[in-house]
C-alpha cells in the first residue's frame, strides 16, 4: 500500500469514527427521526396538558390534561434516556408545529377550549398511535421498537379517553 492510500484509509477511519451518524452504532435515519419526533410531541403533550388543567371547564378534560403531564412526562424521561444511550440529541421542548397550536388554544376558553383541545388530542392521538405502532414493528433498533411497543397501549389508552372526552364536551 502507497503511503497516500494509507493516509487516506488512515484518514477515513478516523472520520468514521469522530463523526456522529457514521459510527456503527448509529440509529438508522427512520429512528432518529421517530425518537426526535416522538421527543417533540411528548414535550408538547405536556406543556398542552398544562394548559387544559388550567384552562379547561370540563371536568374530564382536566384530568386528561393532569394524564398527559404525568404519562408524558415519564414516556419523555425514559426517551430521554434510551436517545443519549443512542447518540440522538432530542429536543428540549415542542416543534413550531406544536406551538402554533398551544398558541391558538391558550386564547380559548370555556367550552370552546374543552372543544378544541379534545379535538386536537383525538387527532394527535390517532397520528401517535400509527406511528408508535409503525415502529414498534418495523424499526430497525430493537431498543427503540422496544421502547415503542411498551409506550403504545398508553398511547391506545389515552384515544380511547381522548375520545370519550372529546364526545362528552360541548361547544362551538
Amino acid at each position: 500500500m502507497t503511503h497516500t492510500a494509507l493516509m487516506t484509509a488512515a484518514a477515513a477511519a478516523v472520520l468514521t469514527l469522530s463523526v456522529p451518524g457514521i459510527s456503527q452504532t448509529s440509529l438508522s435515519a427512520a429512528d432518529s427521526k421517530f425518537v426526535r419526533e416522538a421527543a417533540a410531541g411528548g414535550a408538547a403533550e405536556v406543556e398542552l396538558g398544562k394548559v387544559a388543567e388550567e384552562k379547561a371547564t370540563n371536568e374530564k378534560v382536566k384530568e386528561f390534561g393532569r394524564r398527559m403531564v404525568q404519562d408524558h412526562s415519564k414516556a419523555g424521561d425514559e426517551l430521554k434516556t434510551l436517545a443519549a444511550k443512542k447518540g440522538v440529541t432530542v429536543p428540549s421542548g415542542p416543534d413550531a408545529k406544536s406551538k402554533a397550536v398551544m398558541t391558538k388554544l391558550s386564547a380559548l376558553s370555556g367550552p370552546a377550549f374543552d372543544k378544541a383541545y379534545m379535538k386536537n388530542m383525538v387527532a394527535d392521538h390517532e397520528k401517535d398511535v400509527a406511528e408508535f405502532r409503525k415502529e414498534a414493528n418495523s424499526g430497525q433498533d430493537a431498543d427503540i421498537k422496544q421502547w415503542a411497543a411498551t409506550t403504545l397501549p398508553t398511547l391506545e389508552e389515552h384515544l380511547r379517553i381522548a375520545k370519550d372526552a372529546y364526545g362528552g364536551v360541548t361547544g362551538p
